[in-house]
C-alpha cells in the first residue's frame, strides 16, 4: 500500500509519479525521499541508493530518478506516531 509519509494517507499511483504531485489530503510531497524504499536514516545521504545524488530537503519533491514508492502495510499516522513516541519515553520515567 502506498501511503503518504506525513498524514498515511493512501496515495493512489498509477505508472511514474509526478515531481509536483501532492497528497491530497495533507497537500504535502507525494515523490520526496521520505516516500522512497531507499530512505534510510543511518544510510550515507540517508539513501540506500549508492549512485543517487544527495538531496537536501527529504520532506520536498525531488528530481531523483532512483524513486521508488515506499510500501507499507499498515496505515500510519502523524498522531499514532507521536502517542507511541510518549509511550515510548514514559518507560524511561521515574
Amino acid at each position: 500500500m502506498n501511503l503518504c509519509w506525513y498524514c498515511g494517507t493512501e496515495a493512489v499511483v498509477s505508472g511514474k509519479i509526478a515531481r509536483k504531485e501532492i497528497c491530497p489530503k495533507c497537500k504535502m510531497s507525494v515523490k520526496c525521499c521520505r516516500n522512497c524504499g531507499f530512505f534510510d536514516t543511518a544510510a550515507p545521504k540517508q539513501c540506500r541508493e549508492p549512485a543517487a545524488e544527495n538531496v537536501s530537503d527529504k520532506e520536498g519533491a525531488n528530481f531523483c530518478e532512483y524513486f521508488e514508492f515506499l510500501e507499507r502495510g499498515d496505515r500510519i499516522s502523524r498522531s499514532s506516531s507521536q502517542a507511541s513516541r510518549k509511550k515510548f519515553d514514559s518507560l524511561f520515567k521515574k
